[in-house]
């Protein structure tokens, strides 16, 4: 059985893992560590894991993390995971990071989206981006995994085939319009999160300035030059789910069917992607719960321009159901196992 830890297990992407690796079947859970949450017990703080997760949130306690865990999982603020990833690195455990510090791999670009200096620079250049589609072959055996944000999941999984194959006909900037449910901003309330004024609301922010438009190009641009990106999130009045919609200006655009026979090729036997075809286009509903992303394209010739449509999940896909699935390469399991449970709906 694979030993696995969980650092910052009272928020939703905490959660979400206890609730996945639970089920596992190849996993025994440890420590639920969760900084000041430590003592409370798991059922006061997430009543629907009564029964699934008993006892209390233990202190984060690194070194013993790092010796008693073969995996830990790293569901922490920005800053956090750059000294806990250093110490358990050391105590011979691996680490599947889902948050933001070893994503950016210039330091300078952490420092100015993030406002700190990176402190772990040496790990930089082993952490591997864990968009396990597109990074399998490096992500098994890594020691050190990068989990994408949320964001930058759907839009990755939606822009990357086509840029491989028509990123030269691209002409300018891409737009991300991206729309996210409220669980994305985590569990710590703020100024404009409450349900009064979420509820019935749709409402842009970060627009071309938030943190993960940086990602997203840097992922983009992953063995070449990528486009020029804006990228405009919006709060959707909804708990989970992303909605993106990619826009992307090209000169002799494919056509739809072509750019179709793309998306169907390099996602041939993967089990966690959809792309569909027809009349169907993805819906945050059709993947709620799961750790599925659906894709959909659309060309409008006559404009030059090139849509795909990509939704997840944002707590499963773009979080807790990626580290799984990571830690599952990373160890030589079938990257299925724990995995395969269907969407919710209604």
């Amino acid at each position: 059985m694979i030993r696995a830890a969980i650092a910052g297990a009272s928020g939703y992407g905490g959660a979400e893992l206890v609730r996945w690796l639970r089920g596992h079947g190849h996993v025994e859970l440890g420590a639920l560590a969760a900084g000041r949450g430590a003592g409370r017990p798991v059922e006061d703080v997430f009543p629907h894991l009564s029964g699934v997760a008993e006892g209390a949130f233990a202190p984060t306690d690194w070194d013993r993390l790092g010796a008693d865990a073969d995996v830990v999982f790293l569901a922490l603020p920005h800053g956090e995971a750059l000294a806990a990833a250093v110490r358990l690195l050391a105590a011979g455990a691996r680490v599947v990071d889902l948050g933001a510090d070893f994503r950016l791999r210039n330091p300078a670009a952490y420092r100015r989206w993030y406002g700190a200096e990176h402190t772990a620079t040496d790990l930089l250049t082993e952490a591997v981006c864990g968009l396990t589609e597109w990074h399998r072959d490096a992500v098994a055996g890594a020691r050190l995994v990068a989990n994408p944000g949320c964001y930058p999941t759907a839009s990755s999984m939606a822009l990357k085939p086509l840029l491989e194959h028509f990123g030269d006909r691209v002409t300018g900037a891409v737009v991300i319009d991206a729309k996210s449910g409220v669980s994305g901003a985590g569990r710590n309330p703020r100024d404009g999160y409450q349900y009064s004024e979420l509820n019935e609301n749709l409402k842009p922010y970060g627009a071309g300035a938030h943190r993960h438009q940086p990602e997203i190009e840097q992922e983009l641009a992953a063995g070449g030059a990528g486009p020029r990106v804006f990228f405009s999130p919006h709060l959707a009045p909804m708990t989970r789910g992303i909605l993106a919609a990619c826009y992307v200006p090209m000169a002799d655009a494919p056509s739809r069917e072509e750019l179709e026979a793309v998306f169907l090729d390099r996602y041939a036997g993967e089990p966690f992607v959809r792309v569909l075809t027809g009349s169907a286009l993805p819906q945050t509903k059709a993947t709620l719960g799961s750790n599925y992303c659906d894709l959909a394209v659309r060309v409008d010739r006559d404009r030059g321009l090139a849509v795909v449509f990509a939704a997840i999940d944002n707590l499963v896909k773009g979080a807790a159901g990626q580290a799984v699935q990571n830690m599952n390469v990373m160890l030589g399991l079938d990257e299925t196992t724990g995995l395969l449970a269907a969407p919710v709906f209604p």
